[in-house]
């Protein structure tokens, strides 16, 4: 058997790599404080209903999207559908008109983005997601930038989970392939010992090799135990891993299930998997 702790085929146990307590409080930036809300899914964006500005149209219309220890849910749906805004209204970057948003027991809808990293959020944008120039390494010492203990042993773990960073640590970032750059930002995330991950379109731009690589890394974090909440333009190949899927529609919740029953949806096939 593999000595990577990612590499257990009966499911990795090692939670090493992230924290249940969380990273901390971050002071600044908050909007308010957490308050306890026990009971329902790990993390939960409830009932949000909400757009960007306090008087811009609403995008979201009483959306639901939640995930559990250990599982991977996804967001899909056609192109303007909304899921990229549900994963920032979840990370706290648009104000909720109705709503809330619940992790690990706490009701922390009043809380800034930065306040939601120090609660154990790890978000992964779709988009100028690393530092260009800096290197590999200086990328995931930015991403601890809020830890004050050894960060030593988070940065092998992200090098054993993602062995070509360790092969071009030394390297600019913004030297590496699309694929590699992705793992770079993912990898930045992870560094924070997150409490779940929350990606925007990982694969995006990438070759579909590279895409199933970076859906293989994914599988071996959630095995860790780390929730992982994703968006993905690539709907099928998304589902195929996924425990729970959210199907998205103008904003509001047309079909949710596990990946296998949307996958053998008829209609869901037909609407947004190309038959």
């Amino acid at each position: 058997m593999s000595t990577n702790p990612y590499h257990d085929d009966r499911g990795n146990k090692d939670r090493s790599i992230t924290n249940p307590d969380g990273v901390g409080e971050i002071p600044t930036g908050h909007r308010g404080k957490a308050k306890p809300s026990p009971g329902g899914p790990f993390l939960i964006g409830e009932n949000m209903t909400g757009g960007y500005g306090k008087g811009g149209p609403d995008i979201l219309h009483d959306c639901t999207i939640a995930v559990d220890r250990g599982e991977i849910a996804v967001i899909v749906g056609p192109n303007g559908a909304g899921k990229s805004t549900a994963m920032k209204a979840v990370f706290g970057m648009l104000d909720l008109r109705q709503g809330a948003v619940r992790l690990d027991g706490e009701d922390i809808t009043d809380l800034s983005p930065q306040a939601r990293v120090g609660k154990g959020m790890g978000f992964v944008p779709q988009t100028q997601n690393i530092f260009t120039s800096m290197t590999v390494e200086e990328n995931l010492e930015m991403g601890a930038f809020i830890r004050t203990d050894d960060i030593t042993g988070t940065m092998e773990q992200v090098y054993d989970l993602f062995p070509i960073l360790r092969d071009k640590r030394r390297q600019p970032a913004g030297e590496l392939s699309g694929g590699q750059r992705q793992q770079v930002a993912v990898g930045r995330a992870l560094m924070t010992q997150p409490k779940v991950l929350m990606l925007d379109e990982p694969t995006a731009g990438v070759s579909p090799i590279v895409m199933d690589e970076l859906f293989d890394r994914i599988i071996e974090v959630a095995r860790t135990g780390l929730p992982v909440l994703m968006v993905e333009q690539n709907a099928r190949q998304a589902l195929e891993i996924a425990d729970k899927g959210y199907v998205l529609v103008q904003g509001a919740n047309a079909h949710t299930g596990s990946g296998k029953e949307l996958l053998a949806d008829d209609e869901v096939r037909r609407s947004f998997l190309g038959g």
